[in-house]
C-alpha cells in the first residue's frame, strides 16, 4: 500500500515514540518525511532510509515561531511543499494542581498547544496555496481529565478545540484537520509517568491493562496507523474529528 506516493509529510516530536512510529509508517507508504524534534533525529531518519524510504531530519523548537518558520521553509526547499502535518511534539510536567508551578503550566501549554498552533499556521499557508492538506494533531485521553495533569489535560483539550475550529476555517481550501487522542501507549512518556508514581513501567502497564477492555496497553505503531488513515485520501470526508485510540477505556 502506497497511499502517500509523491506526498511530503512533516512530523514533529519524531525522534521517538508515537512520532517516530508515525514517520516510519508514512515513509513506508511512500511519503517523503521531514523528521522534526528538538533533539537528534538521526535514529528515526536512519531507520527510514535503511528501509528504502526518504527522510531528512531537522532540529526544531515548536515553541519558537522563527524556528518553525525556518524549518518549514527548509523542508519545502529540500523535499517540496508539505501535504501532511502531524503535530505530535509534546511533554509532560505532572504534579497535583495545588503545587503545580507556573513554569510547569506554561511550559506544557507552550509545547503541546502553542507548538501545534505555530506549526499549523505556518503549514496552512502551503496547503491553502496548493488547495490540499492534511493536519493531524495529537490530543490525549487526558483531555477528559486526569489526576496530576491539569496542565497536560488543558493543553490536550485545547488541541480538540483548535482542531474543530481549523476544520471549519480550512475546509473550503480542501484541508482536512483531525486529532487523535491516545490512551495509555507504551512510550518513554508513560514510563516517566510510572516513575513519578513510584512504579516500574512494566508494573504500571499491568495496572492500566487490567482496567482496559482490550486487556493491554497500546503500542506507538497502533496510533501511527490511525494517524496514517486520517492523513490519507481514504479519510477525505473526515474533518474536525477527535478519534480516541484507547483500547475501549471509558
Amino acid at each position: 500500500m502506497h497511499r502517500f506516493t509523491d506526498k511530503v509529510a512533516i512530523v514533529t516530536g519524531a525522534a521517538q515514540g508515537i512520532g517516530a512510529a508515525t514517520a516510519l509508517r508514512l515513509a513506508a507508504e511512500g511519503a517523503s518525511v521531514a523528521v522534526l524534534d528538538r533533539s537528534c533525529t538521526d535514529e528515526t531518519v536512519a531507520q527510514i532510509t535503511a528501509a528504502g524510504g526518504v527522510a531528512l531530519g531537522y532540529v526544531c523548537d515548536v515553541t519558537d515561531r522563527t524556528s518553525v518558520q525556518t524549518t518549514f521553509d527548509a523542508t519545502a526547499s529540500d523535499l517540496g511543499h508539505p501535504h501532511i502535518l502531524v503535530n505530535n511534539a509534546g511533554i509532560t510536567r505532572d504534579d497535583l494542581f495545588f503545587r503545580l508551578s507556573e513554569d510547569d503550566w506554561s511550559t506544557v501549554l507552550s509545547v503541546n498547544l502553542t507548538g501545534a498552533y505555530h506549526c499549523a499556521q505556518v503549514a496552512q499557508k502551503f496547503m491553502v496555496a496548493q488547495r490540499y492538506g492534511k493536519i493531524v494533531s495529537l490530543s490525549s485521553r487526558s483531555a477528559l481529565g486526569n489526576r496530576g495533569q491539569a496542565n497536560y489535560a488543558a493543553a490536550k483539550a485545547g488541541i480538540q478545540g483548535l482542531t474543530a475550529t481549523l476544520a471549519i476555517e480550512l475546509g473550503p481550501y480542501n484541508v482536512n484537520v483531525n486529532a487523535v487522542a491516545p490512551g495509555y501507549i507504551a512510550t518513554a512518556m508513560t514510563a516517566a509517568t510510572a516513575d513519578r508514581v513510584g512504579m516500574t513501567a512494566e508494573d504500571h502497564q499491568t495496572m492500566v491493562a487490567e482496567r482496559t477492555p482490550l486487556g493491554r496497553v497500546g503500542q506507538p505503531e497502533e496510533v501511527a496507523a490511525v494517524i496514517a488513515f486520517l492523513a490519507s485520501d481514504e479519510a477525505s470526508y473526515v474533518s474536525g474529528q477527535t478519534l480516541y485510540v484507547n483500547g475501549g477505556a471509558r
